[in-house]
């Protein structure tokens, strides 16, 4: 009896065991897709619809775009499980992954280099004869977000590493919310100078923009790309089933107006080196 008896309960345990991770493998009906705002949403739109269907198509579920208004919107959207996987800048990465346990699934390979990573860069309009970074003290100056890695941390990084306190080198600073919002300050002559980075600058070539609209000030080292990333707690058959999905991803007009070749597989020591960025903007602002 007594081996009965521990045979049925180990049968039990087993069972509960099988229908936990059963339960816990389960696919939601719908995931959301949530995107970063480095462009307007009628932009964001015609680059992410293309990828988001593939993305319906492979996981044979509901896949809805989620365009936000800002960075940290995305990455509360996670935090509070509003948004399941998104795209993120790389520094916005690291804050969601801190913030709402993250996890980098793919990067970006950028179309021009190759390579998964892009390069921030200072641009001033063609003509303006701004084309140093001593001939842009005392101008206008745009940021993107707080939480942008090319938009504001690696120029704040390099501005501190060269002695320039932003608020009092240029005559008005502000925050346009955006890359394209930047770009297009820029070319319109609202701002005299901004930071943004080469991917959503080729983005929007030949379309709201060209070459000859700008003078690029300065460049960059290498950044790491921007990943997609999921909420950590989603079934781990969802998570793998989505980077798969995104390494498939082929299509030739997609990848045209994302400017990229497709995607690789990524991992969080990947943004290591954004991490050190934000600590050394922490230590020169001490």
């Amino acid at each position: 009896m007594k081996l009965i008896k521990k045979i049925a309960l180990a049968t039990l345990a087993l069972g509960l065991s099988v229908t936990t991770t059963m339960a816990e493998e389960k696919w939601p009906e719908k995931i959301n897709f949530g995107v970063i705002p480095v462009a307007g949403s009628t932009s964001m739109k015609e680059n992410f619809s293309a990828l988001t269907d593939h993305l319906a198509k492979k996981l044979g579920i509901k896949v809805e775009l989620q365009l936000a208004g800002d960075y940290t919107g995305v990455i509360t959207g996670m935090q509070h499980k509003h948004i399941d996987v998104a795209y993120f800048g790389p520094k916005s990465y690291v804050e969601a992954q801190k913030r709402a346990n993250a996890e980098a699934l793919v990067v970006e390979v950028d179309a021009e280099s190759g390579l998964p990573g892009y390069k921030g860069i200072i641009i001033t309009k063609k003509d303006s004869g701004l084309n140093t970074l001593d001939s842009i003290k005392g101008k206008t100056w745009a940021f993107t977000s707080s939480q942008s890695t090319s938009g504001t941390l690696v120029p704040m990084v390099m501005f501190s590493k060269s002695g320039i306190d932003p608020q009092q080198y240029f005559s008005k600073v502000l925050y346009s919310g955006g890359h394209e919002a930047s770009i297009l300050s820029i070319k319109a002559g609202k701002v005299d100078a901004a930071s943004t980075n080469t991917l959503d600058y080729n983005r929007g070539l030949g379309k709201a923009w060209n070459e000859n609209d700008f003078n690029i000030i300065w460049t960059s080292d290498l950044i790491p790309g921007s990943p997609m990333a999921a909420r950590g707690d989603l079934p781990v058959s969802l998570k793998m089933a989505l980077k798969e999905a995104f390494l498939s991803y082929r299509d030739k007009d997609g990848l045209e107006k994302l400017k990229i070749k497709g995607y690789v597989e990524a991992n969080d020591s990947m943004y290591n080196p954004v991490r050190d960025l934000i600590e050394v903007k922490k230590q020169l602002e001490a």
